[in-house]
This record gives structure tokens, C-alpha cells and sequence, in this order.
């Protein structure tokens, strides 16, 4: 089975990168999107939501990988990433003027209360990374010449187009020959494969994909849908926590896939939109199986990044060289801090982080 042998931090420029889109979110707030005349703008996606954590969160030097068009919405775009702490390595597009050929991504989404569930509406066709080709990043100069200990991608990037799983699987091959550690979460949406062969489609290209992960990260909806592999006992509540189920799951990932080390999955049972059981799982093949504290009824705020967040946990846990439990311990406190707030980006600290890994409440700190 496959080992993390991570490159010493003092020849790297970034302890971690990303490769993936980066949307401007219009959030409604308490409203709905038909009803709101005003929206808040943030940042957000399933790759750099990770990244953006390990800075600002976690403190360690990031990069960001990603195309925007060059007109005022991409530079605001730009400027969000700059405060998340990030470095913005964008390969810049030119506009047409109206987007008919290209485009920054939108993302509005309603965060969601009690029965009425979380709603996002994308509007991401033709966007400037959909559109990025391997030879646009001198992926080698990267990952070789300024050095990186951790790249993480996943399937929201690679379901943008047939280029971008081109690219993505450029970008993981040159990691893999300078010694940088790939992360990837699975993160199936079926909105994003329907055009482009569905299921079907999403299954080859992930698969293609996981023989150069270290660490594959998913939710058991992700690893069925996006692999081929079920979960049995399970049924769509999680209501019993079948581990075996999941010990079982992972151990076949695992022999699918020899070459992972890490293999974690996160666990959700939603009650409501603003009520979720929310857990996690992780396995090596040194250390077998563990569970991070299982949180019923955690209330939630907004739910959107909480999966993005566990991954951020995890990730800076294998990075700084902790026991396997503390990492998905670390995961699952940073994926419930970050559901409090609103935007799909954390705003927890680290204290936060590891006093709720360590079993802390919510006291008022003085």
C-alpha cells in the first residue's frame, strides 16, 4: 500500500496548491435568490475552498492555480483569493466584451433553514478554466523549480469540460514525478457530468484519476457514484453508522488502488437544513480505521464547504506529520466550525480548530 513521504518544507515555495475553478458566490442571506435585491459576493469552489483554508485557517504558504477572464469581476475574483492569503497563479483570458467565448463563474446560493434545504444555481458555461490546457501551466516549473509539498484537485474540476480532466491529469502526473503528495475529493454532482456522458463519464474519468492520488477524500455517495464503489448496510439516513459497511468500502478502494495512502470519508445525516449529524472516517494502511467524535444534531449555519473544510483539516494534519486520528479529528472540528459561518470559505482559527478536535465546547471564551 502506498506511504506519504512528504518533500522537506524548506525546498518548497508552497507548502500546498490548488487546481480548480474559482466563482464569485452572490449570497441572499436570509432570503431566497428570486426574492433578493441585494446580494453579499464571496469567493468559493471545491478546490480552493481547501487551499484557502490551509492559509487562512491553518497558516501555511498557498497557491491557487486557476483562469479568470481579465475584466473587473475576474479582478475581483483576484482579490478575494489575495485576502484569503493565497497566492493567485491565474492564467488570465481575454474577454470578448460580452462572454460569448469566455467567462468568469457565478455561483448563487441560498444557504437554506429548517425544511427548506440549501439551493445553489451555477452559472459556469464556457468560464476561462474549463477552458485552461496543460500547456498554458508550466506544471514542471511548479512543482519542480519553486516546489510543492501538496496538490489538491478533484471532480468538481474535472467535470468542467473534457479540457479541464485533460489538464488535471497533466497536473497530477508532473506532481507525481517531483515528489508533491496529491489530494482529491471526489465531490460528484451529476449536474456537472450530464452533458458530458453522465455517470458513466464521471467513472472513467476519476478512475483514470485515482492512480495518482495519495489521498482520495469523498462522502460514500461520491465513492459509489464516482468509482463504483457501495457502502453496504447503508441506507440514505446513515441512521446506524455501518463502519463495517465503510471498513469494507475503503479496504476495496484500497486494493482498487494501491498506490493511496490515505482514505477518508465524511459522514452526513441531515435532519434539516439547519440540523445535521456530521462525522468522519479515515483509513491507512498502517492504521486501519478511525472515526473522528461523531456530532449529532450539530446546528448548522450553511452547509456549503463544510466537506471542503473537513478536507483542509485532514490535509493539515498529514502535512504537519500528525497520528492519523488527530488528522481526521482535526477534519471533522474544522468541517462543523466552518458550517456555522456563512460563504463556502472558513473563517475558524486554528485554536478554534484544535479545541473542538480535543473535545471542547462552545463556552464564551473571555
Amino acid at each position: 500500500m502506498g506511504t506519504l513521504t512528504l518533500r522537506p518544507a524548506d525546498e518548497c515555495r508552497y507548502q500546498a496548491v490548488s487546481l480548480g475553478e474559482v466563482m464569485l458566490r452572490l449570497d441572499p442571506g436570509d432570503l431566497r435568490i428570486r426574492t433578493a435585491r441585494s446580494f453579499t459576493a464571496w469567493e468559493g469552489g471545491g478546490e480552493y475552498n481547501v487551499i484557502r483554508g490551509l492559509s487562512r485557517v491553518f497558516g501555511l504558504p498557498t497557491a491557487a492555480v486557476t483562469a479568470l477572464v481579465d475584466d473587473e469581476v475576474g479582478h475581483l475574483v483576484e482579490g478575494f483569493i489575495l485576502a484569503g492569503g493565497v497566492t493567485p497563479l491565474i492564467s488570465w483570458a481575454t474577454s470578448d466584451g460580452v462572454g460569448r467565448t469566455v467567462r468568469n463563474g457565478l455561483n448563487f446560493t441560498e444557504r437554506g433553514f429548517g425544511v427548506r434545504g440549501a439551493k445553489g444555481v451555477s452559472d459556469r458555461g464556457h468560464t476561462a478554466i474549463s477552458q485552461l490546457r496543460p500547456d498554458q501551466i508550466d506544471f514542471d516549473h511548479l512543482f519542480g523549480d519553486h516546489g510543492v509539498r501538496w496538490l489538491h484537485t478533484g471532480g468538481i474540476y474535472a467535470a468542467l469540460s473534457e479540457q479541464s480532466a485533460a489538464t488535471a491529469l497533466a497536473a497530477l502526473q508532473a506532481a507525481k514525478r517531483h515528489g508533491t503528495i496529491v489530494s482529491y475529493d471526489l465531490n460528484y454532482r451529476p449536474s456537472l457530468w450530464k452533458a458530458i456522458g453522465g455517470q458513466a463519464r464521471a467513472q472513467d474519468v476519476n478512475r483514470e484519476l485515482a492512480r495518482y492520488v495519495d489521498v482520495m477524500i469523498g462522502n460514500e455517495e461520491d465513492f459509489t457514484a464516482a468509482l463504483g464503489f457501495g457502502v453496504e448496510g447503508v441506507d440514505e439516513h446513515l441512521s446506524d453508522l455501518p463502519i463495517d459497511g465503510f471498513r469494507a468500502m475503503i479496504e476495496h478502494v484500497a486494493q482498487a488502488y494501491p498506490a493511496m495512502a490515505v482514505i477518508a470519508t465524511t459522514l452526513r445525516t441531515v435532519h434539516s437544513a439547519s440540523i445535521n449529524d456530521w462525522g468522519a472516517v479515515a483509513w491507512s494502511a498502517g492504521t486501519g480505521l478511525v472515526q473522528a467524535t461523531h456530532r449529532q444534531r450539530l446546528e448548522i449555519l450553511d452547509r456549503v464547504g463544510g466537506g471542503d473544510s473537513f478536507a483542509s483539516g485532514l490535509i493539515y494534519g498529514l502535512l504537519t506529520g500528525q497520528p492519523l486520528q488527530t488528522c481526521v479529528d482535526y477534519g471533522a472540528a474544522h468541517g462543523a466550525l466552518a458550517m456555522t459561518t456563512p460563504g463556502d470559505t472558513s473563517m475558524a482559527t486554528t485554536a478554534e480548530v484544535l479545541k473542538l478536535a480535543g473535545g471542547g465546547n462552545a463556552r464564551v471564551d473571555r
